[in-house]
């Protein structure tokens, strides 16, 4: 087989292989291995993927027919952030920092804040009204309201 057919084949089986995983890829939270928690004063009990982004985006500050939304992240470098930033965003934990770098150089607005571990996000959500996080499937989330991501 000469070299060119060689590399387009391969090529189509590359290119054919990915758009089988993407076309598989779970998209609830529950699949992609984390949960999202939020205070015991919001009502909702189940949010949107698009209306979970923009509050985490800032882009709403309220929740779908509720009150103020506090988001609050995990650091950058958690896995569990990169895979929340793919599934809710649609995009790399890097392409949301960079996102946010240029909301704070331009003033617009500064990114939720960070906790270091699960434990420190449960403890935030359940202290502080309106907030809204994710954890890890595992972690214990008594005090908190799990939602369903729709």
């Amino acid at each position: 087989m000469p070299r060119y057919m060689m590399r387009l084949f391969l090529g189509v089986a590359v290119w054919c292989t990915a758009a089988l995983g993407l076309a598989m890829t779970p998209s609830t939270a529950a699949a992609q291995g984390f949960k999202v928690i939020v205070h015991n004063d919001v009502a909702a009990a189940e949010i949107t993927t698009a209306a979970l982004s923009n509050i985490f985006l800032k882009k709403d500050s309220k929740f779908p027919g509720g009150p103020e939304a506090v988001p609050v992240d995990l650091p950058a470098s958690a896995p569990l952030r990169d895979v929340f930033s793919k599934a809710v965003h649609g995009r790399s934990t890097a392409a949301v920092v960079t996102f946010w770098q240029q909301q704070v150089f331009s003033g617009k607005d500064t990114p939720p804040p960070t906790k270091p571990t699960d434990e420190a996000v449960v403890a935030f959500v359940k202290g502080t009204p309106g907030a809204i996080g994710y954890v890890r499937d595992g972690t214990a989330t008594d005090g908190v309201k799990v939602v369903k991501l729709k």
